[in-house]
Formats: C-alpha cells, structure tokens, sequence
C-alpha cells in the first residue's frame, strides 16, 4: 500500500526548511508527498536577504480545490508546520476536517511553530487558534517547552511538570505529543538536552493506557534552520514504522537528527576555517549527504521509558 503526505509548509530555492527540510527524507522512504508551499523564498530569514511570495488562505484554498476536482484528495498524513496567518491556519484545519472525512483514519501530524525560549516569534492571535482550533484535529503533536507551556496555560520546570502538560495535550486531542527541546536539567549535565514523548494507546475495549519516553541528547553549539521541521517529517516516518512503540520511534528519529547535525557542524566548521563562526549558507543541513542515515539510522540514543 503506497502511504500519501499532505506537506503543507515554506519553500525555499536555497536550502533546506519545511518542505525542503521534509520532503526528500519521507521521499527516501518510500512516502509519496504532495507540498503546497505556503512561502517561497530564496533562503530563510536567517541570512542577510531574503526575498519571494506568500502564500495566501485563498490561494491555499485554490489548489487544495484544483486537488479535489480531480478526485486525487485522498491522503494517509497531512504534516504541516510555521504559519503566521490566521486565516491561512483556520483554512489548513478546514483542510484537515474534510480530508479525515474522507479517510477517517488519516493521521495529522502538527509542529505548533510559535516561538521559544519565553518569546512569541509569531502574532499572538495564532496562539487561541492553534489550542482551540488545530489542537484537537492533530494525531500527533511536536511543541517545544514554550509552545506546549503556550497551548496548556501550565508551566513546566520539573519531568512531572512535564508529564501532567503532555496528559493536558492528550485531553485536548493528539494521541502522540513529543516535547521536542525542553530546558529541563538532565541527569547526564549540561551538554545534553531532554525530550519527552507520550502516546496514548486506546485498547478494543475503550480503556487507555499510554507510554511516556525520556531522552538526553548531546546539544550541539550552533544554530540550525529546518531541523524542527525534518524532525516532525522524521516522526510521522518512524510513528508510520512503529504505530504502537514511540520509544522506537523516537529513538531512530532522534539518532537521525544527531548524524545530519553532526555531518552538518563539520561540514560547516571546514568551510569556515580555524577560529571562524560558520555563516548560514555553510549551516545548511547535509541531507543528500545523510541519505545512507535516513533509511537505517544508527541508534546512538537510547530512551528511558517512565
């Protein structure tokens, strides 16, 4: 059975965020994937200049129309990522709902992209969106601290914080939350950053139970664009793999993550030279480069299950 992607994200000539980021990783293995493009810029905003369109509600609405009257609108995903439109957003959940309409088992995977580190970096209005309209239509959720601290009104600064915010998630709607990056204290020190995950399995019977994941990465000192995004693709691809065994999920997942941004760092310090800040264009994730990575990763991380 070929498995079908809606990827509705940014589009960039130059590098790799959203759908760059997303689409040739799910193409590797073996996801066929439909990008509507929601920006097409030369790069990302990262660098110096950037220039292209925006995609508009309308224009979204016209080609998911052009989709449905040639009856090709049957999807098995939809994945989507940065938006800062309401409408635009209010049009992807529209989307959504009729798309699981039509196969009510699709599965909605959301990275809620509104900021980080205690700043907003989108308009605040997406935020009531995005926790009362997207929330309870996603399957699976990809928040980081800040954003899943936004959508539950809870603060986190413990792993039992923690927990009862990614249970507040499920009770909103996604069966699978994973908190991508938290500033959580690892039990390993400060060079390693901890991800949890939760998945709430429905038995036949209607009762529930769910697995809860710790990890602690090795952080990386420099700054990446496009990995959030690569790492929601990444997920929807392993969660595919392993419907039931989000340790396993995220354990390949995650070990991806770790041989792209480690190709990348030395790729980019190379070309920089001794001494020297690599720039954005060098910072560029090597994702032909990491083909071999993405369709067997080694797992060099390995998850606690709570």
């Amino acid at each position: 059975m070929e498995c079908r992607v809606l990827s509705i994200q940014s589009h960039v000539v130059r590098g790799y965020v959203g759908n760059k980021s997303a689409s040739f990783p799910l193409q590797v293995l073996g996801f066929e994937v439909d990008s509507i493009n929601s920006v097409q810029f030369s790069n990302h905003t990262g660098y110096a200049h950037w220039k292209g369109q925006v995609l508009t509600a309308e224009e979204l609405n016209v080609l998911y129309e052009g989709i449905k009257l040639n009856n090709v609108n049957h999807y098995d995903y939809v994945l989507t990522g940065y938006s800062r439109d309401v409408s635009f957003l209010e049009m992807v959940v529209d989307i959504v709902a009729e798309l699981k309409k039509a196969n009510p088992s699709l599965v909605y995977v959301c990275d809620p992209v509104m900021g980080d580190h205690g700043a907003m970096y989108v308009p605040e209005m997406l935020l009531p969106v995005y926790r009362d309209k997207v929330v309870p239509v996603a399957n699976i959720l990809t928040p980081n601290q800040f954003e899943a601290e936004l959508l539950t009104g809870r603060k986190m600064k413990t792993e039992k914080d923690a927990v009862e915010i990614m249970d507040l998630l499920h009770k909103m709607g996604p069966e699978t939350v994973v908190l991508t990056s938290t500033d959580l204290h690892s039990k390993l020190g400060d060079p390693y950053l901890v991800v949890l995950g939760s998945q709430r399995i429905v038995k036949p019977d209607g009762s529930s139970s769910s697995q809860k994941i710790r990890m602690d990465i090795p952080k990386v000192d420099a700054v990446f664009v496009g990995t959030g995004d690569l790492f929601a693709a990444m997920l929807l691809a392993w969660t595919h793999h392993h419907p039931k065994d989000l340790k396993a999920a995220c354990e390949k997942t995650v070990s991806l993550m770790h041989h792209v941004i480690k190709r990348t760092i030395t790729y980019a310090n190379e070309m920089a030279g001794p001494g020297k800040k690599p720039s954005p264009a060098q910072l560029e994730l090597r994702m032909v480069q990491s083909k071999k990575d993405i369709e067997d990763p080694a797992l060099v991380v390995e998850a606690t299950v709570l």
